[in-house]
């Protein structure tokens, strides 16, 4: 469900122009109902190791070494 979100808000909300709050829901509303005409399952292209290590990865880019002083926090 969550990458179905993420389809919709990367190929429609994003990408859209929409001059009020009905034409946005409108265009919601159409893009499901093209949706539930040709439904496509979601194919998962990496393994779940695959998934895990990349995150390994990027946390130990993004999180600070840990100091003397951030101990007990």
């Amino acid at each position: 469900m969550e990458r179905w979100f993420g389809l919709l808000t990367d190929k429609l909300i994003r990408r859209g122009v929409h001059t009020s709050v009905k034409a946005l829901e409108d265009d919601i509303r159409a893009w499901i109902d093209s949706w539930n005409e040709n439904p496509r399952p979601f194919t998962w292209t990496k393994t779940a190791d695959e998934i895990l290590k990349s995150l390994t990865d990027y946390l130990s880019k993004v999180t600070p070494p840990a100091t003397e002083n951030q101990q007990g926090t």
